[in-house]
C-alpha cells in the first residue's frame, strides 16, 4: 500500500510518500481528521503554526496512538516556523511554542514556511530576508542537534533562497514544501533540489480544487477509474515528490491515500505539458 512507502530523505531520515495536509482544517476538526487519517493508514501529518490547528492535530495524534495502539515514532509530524518569524529569538520561541501546542515529545521536521513576510511575497521590491532566514535556521539548527528535531527544511524558497542556507548552514535542508500540481510544475526547482538531495514536497496537488473544472483532467481520471484528486496526487507520486492530499472527510481522505495504480507514460508527458492552471 502506498501509505506504507517512504522516501529516504538525504540525511537518512525515512519520510512517508503521502501526508495528511491541514492548511484551512479548523483548529476544532483537526484532531477528528488526524484519527480519520491514521486509522486509514497515514503515517505522515503536515501543519503549521499559522494554520492555528497544532493543538487540534496534537490532540489527533494522541487520540489516534492510543486507539491503534502505534508508537509515536512510527508517525512522521511536520510543522512550520511562520514567514513573519525572521530572528533567532522568534524562531527559537516559535519552535517552543509548537511544542506546546502539539504536546509531542519531539517534532520529525520544522520547515521555514516562507522565505519572505507574508504581507510581502508579492511585492517586487522586498528585501531577500538572507540574513534573517540564516537566523532563524541557527534556531532550527540548534533545536536539532539536541534532537527535539529530526529533520530541517523550508517551503516556498526559490533556488536563490535554498542557496543562501545551504552556503551559510551546518545542517543542510532536506526538503522543499512548494506548490506543484498538474498546470504548475517548477521543473527548473525541482531538478535542482532533486540534484542537491533536497526532496520536494508537493502542496494543494489537487490545485485546491480547480482541477475539477478541467475536462481533461476529469476525462483522464475517468480512464483510469480514480477521483481527480487520486490522479493528481498519482501524478506527483510519480515526480518522485512527497504529497499532501487534505481533506476533513473522512471518506475522502480514505480515498486520497488510495493510489495504488499506474498512470502511464504517455498520459504523464499529457498531464505535464497541461497549461498552466
Amino acid at each position: 500500500m502506498i501509505l506504507d512507502e517512504v522516501y529516504r530523505l538525504s540525511n537518512g531520515v525515512r519520510i512517508p510518500k503521502v501526508a495528511l495536509g491541514t492548511w484551512q482544517t479548523p483548529d476544532d476538526v483537526a484532531a477528528d481528521a488526524v484519527v480519520a487519517a491514521i486509522d486509514a493508514g497515514y503515517k505522515h501529518i503536515d501543519t503549521a503554526a499559522v494554520y492555528g490547528n497544532e493543538r487540534g492535530v496534537g490532540e489527533g495524534l494522541k487520540l489516534a496512538l492510543e486507539k491503534t495502539g502505534i508508537h509515536r515514532e512510527s508517525i512522521f509530524l511536520t510543522s512550520k516556523i511562520p514567514a513573519e518569524v525572521k530572528s533567532y529569538k522568534g524562531a527559537e520561541q516559535s519552535i517552543q511554542e509548537s511544542f506546546e501546542r502539539l504536546a509531542t515529545p519531539h517534532i520529525d521536521m520544522m520547515l521555514i514556511h516562507w522565505p519572505k513576510p507574508w504581507i510581502e511575497m508579492k511585492c517586487p521590491n522586498a528585501p531577500s530576508y538572507n540574513t534573517e532566514n540564516l537566523e532563524v535556521w541557527r534556531a532550527m539548527e540548534e533545536a536539532y542537534e539536541v534532537g527535539k528535531i529530526r529533520c530541517l527544511g523550508v517551503s516556498n524558497f526559490s533556488i536563490d533562497d535554498i542557496k543562501n542556507i545551504q552556503d551559510n548552514c551546518k545542517v543542510q535542508p532536506v526538503v522543499n514544501q512548494i506548490r506543484v500540481h498538474i498546470g504548475h510544475v517548477p521543473l527548473e526547482l525541482i531538478e535542482y533540489c532533486r540534484c542537491n538531495g533536497i526532496r520536494v514536497e508537493a502542496y494543494s496537488p489537487n490545485a485546491t480544487g480547480r482541477l475539477m473544472n478541467v475536462p481533461a483532467v476529469c476525462e483522464m481520471a475517468k480512464k483510469y477509474g480514480v477521483s481527480v484528486p487520486q490522479l493528481a496526487n498519482r501524478f506527483c507520486l510519480q515526480l518522485n515528490l512527497v504529497t499532501l492530499p487534505k481533506s476533513t472527510h473522512a471518506d475522502r481522505i480514505i480515498e486520497n491515500g488510495k493510489l495504488d495504480f499506474e498512470i502511464s507514460a504517455d498520459d504523464m508527458n499529457e498531464l505535464l505539458n497541461m497549461p498552466e492552471i
